[in-house]
């Protein structure tokens, strides 16, 4: 058995922006949450978030997106949002979350899917395009990467993965990242909402700030500290320090596979970028862009989490981008 924390579901209770029925699927003794709006026979749109968010990263993409007849599904990954948390850190790898959300997307037997992936939504994401792609026919790609030999990771993202170990500023217990959210949304000073988290304590927030925060925090708040490994892992497995880290072999055969995925006239990519984003540079998303001949939207005011930003500028992108 699988040891694991469960969020309580009050903690997800009227949540501004965000009233979707949840929906879970079984994998193995754990409960996997995902969000499935719009019409049944519609084109899919498999939402996928990275670090440290859940499916509520997209509440300003699913409204316009169902709008324009898309289903849109968003799964939370195991340790985040309404799935469950299992205790144990060496749990989590890339290569299991990789399993588990093929397994869900065989379950609900997805097809014509648009995968909208970011952060490590990229790697996990892309990983179902390339293993299946008979199932898949757009790839909106938006500030992610797949390691592969030759790629330069910023010192953006190296300090990232230094202040996840001993002496780092989120080496700590119950690292609140929310207030990371509300900083890069532009809701809240990102020196400040620093301060929150290395004096442990709440941000004083209020309004549309405020609501954002009990998003983002609700899958984590009240919890032990165990129920905020999963968060604590995904830094922790990004390549830059051991390429045995982060499924990187599986991520680099990933990368040549949908090299060859723009041109084909059936499918198509599209990349969309948070040109602000230090971690992910408008520079590499352009070169990759290039590399796979597709088009490139960049979004010059927005950063890392573009869905949280400008999510509905990031839809209109999607929609004209699959018309395209």
């Amino acid at each position: 058995m699988t040891d694991f924390v469960r969020t309580p579901d009050g903690n997800f209770l009227d949540l501004a922006d965000f009233p979707y029925e949840p929906r879970y699927h079984d994998w193995q003794d754990l409960r996997v949450h995902y969000v499935d709006e719009g019409p049944r026979d519609g084109p899919v749109m498999l939402l996928l978030h990275g670090m440290p968010t859940w499916a509520y990263l997209y509440r300003d993409m699913i409204p316009p997106l169902v709008a324009a007849g898309c289903r849109c599904i968003a799964p939370d990954h195991a340790g985040f949002g309404r799935s469950d948390k299992p205790t144990d850190i060496h749990w989590y790898t890339i290569a299991r979350h990789t399993e588990i959300l093929t397994s869900l997307v065989r379950a609900l037997d997805l097809e014509r899917v648009t995968v909208v992936c970011q952060d490590w939504g990229g790697p996990i994401g892309l990983a179902q395009a390339a293993m299946m792609p008979e199932r898949f026919e757009h790839l909106v790609i938006m500030n992610t990467w797949l390691d592969h030999p030759g790629y330069e990771y910023s010192e953006a993202i190296r300090n990232w993965n230094r202040n996840w170990h001993e002496g780092g500023l989120f080496h700590r217990p119950e690292p609140d990242l929310a207030v990371l959210l509300l900083a890069s949304t532009g809701l809240a000073d990102r020196e400040t909402m620093l301060g929150a988290i290395v004096h442990g304590k709440r941000p004083e927030v209020t309004g549309k700030a405020a609501d954002v925060y009990r998003g983002f925090s609700a899958p984590y708040r009240g919890l032990p500290d165990a129920g905020y490994n999963g968060m604590r892992r995904f830094p922790l497995s990004i390549p830059v320090s051991s390429p045995d880290n982060g499924n990187a072999a599986a991520q680099a055969l990933h990368y040549r596979t949908l090299l060859d995925w723009g041109p084909d006239p059936e499918r198509g990519a599209h990349f969309i970028w948070g040109c602000q984003d230090d971690v992910f540079t408008e520079a590499w998303g352009r070169t990759w862009a290039g590399r796979m001949g597709a088009r490139f939207d960049g979004i010059p005011d927005a950063g890392h989490f573009l869905q949280s930003s400008h999510g509905a500028r990031v839809a209109e992108l999607i929609i004209e981008g699959r018309k395209g």
